[in-house]
């Protein structure tokens, strides 16, 4: 879960209903970075990883369908779920990305978006 307070109520909800989904499907690495101070279109980024890209589509899938029965509320867009090595869930307020290793590490968005406070949530 992330810190309590950090975000408004609803991208709060969001991003907690995400973070629980990529955990059941046992997603690797899961952080969410604080993008307000340093864009105005979105206020968090939640990245996971999965080592194959069944696991990716997975944790994407799962993700999708813990946000809709917590919020009822769906994404507004979603990327790259054919190939599944880099899956992008648009939901406004929050983008969730969940990506292979090897995708991620060359990618590196966490070190892209350095500046952002980063939490990492407690998994199992």
């Amino acid at each position: 879960m992330v810190a309590p307070g950090v975000f408004a109520a609803f991208v709060s909800e969001l991003v907690n209903a995400a973070v629980v989904g990529a955990d059941e499907k046992a997603a690797l690495d899961v952080v969410v970075l604080d993008m307000r101070p340093l864009v105005d279109s979105f206020d968090a980024l939640v990245i996971a990883s999965g080592s194959t890209d069944r696991q990716v589509r997975a944790i994407a899938e799962e993700v999708e369908r813990r946000v809709a029965q917590v919020l009822d509320y769906r994404p507004l867009r979603v990327e790259g779920a054919v190939e599944a090595q880099w899956i992008a869930l648009d939901y406004g307020d929050v983008i969730v990305h969940v990506l292979d290793s090897s995708t991620r590490d060359f990618y590196d968005l966490e070190h892209l978006w350095s500046a952002a406070t980063s939490y990492r949530p407690i998994s199992r």
